[in-house]
């Protein structure tokens, strides 16, 4: 996927990819494994794909795409499943052609997982 398509990515995380420490923290929690090996999301790549993870992850935070709930007092826990419900309104995908857009790549991408979801009527 182009970095330019993502409107938006909602971590339960809680840190700044630019911070050699937290950098590294996140990265050892997500590739290392953490406790009991549950955090190993990105377990398949290597030490030499750690910079190419911290390039996009750093390009997300400066350009305000990665959006950390934590960093606002929330404490998401971690789910079973990566998929929520997402409701958007006729009136927003009316008046807003970029909503519209995302909304038809989102619909697109839920679609492949065999439960397209519907927009909310107002």
């Amino acid at each position: 996927m182009d970095i330019e398509d993502v409107l938006v990515i909602v971590a339960r995380t809680d840190f700044d990819p630019r911070n050699d420490e937290q950098w590294a923290g996140i990265w050892r929690g997500y590739n290392g494994g953490s406790f009991m090996n549950m955090n190993r999301e990105w377990s398949q790549y290597g030490p030499e794909d750690e910079q190419r993870f911290r390039d996009v992850s750093c390009e997300l935070y400066e350009s305000g795409k990665l959006h950390q709930p934590r960093q606002f007092g929330a404490h998401p826990r971690r789910l079973p499943y990566y998929w929520l419900e997402t409701v958007v309104s006729d009136s927003d995908l009316e008046n807003s052609p970029v909503v519209k857009d995302a909304w038809d790549k989102f619909q697109m991408v839920s679609g492949l997982r065999g439960t397209p979801l519907k927009a909310h009527n107002e």
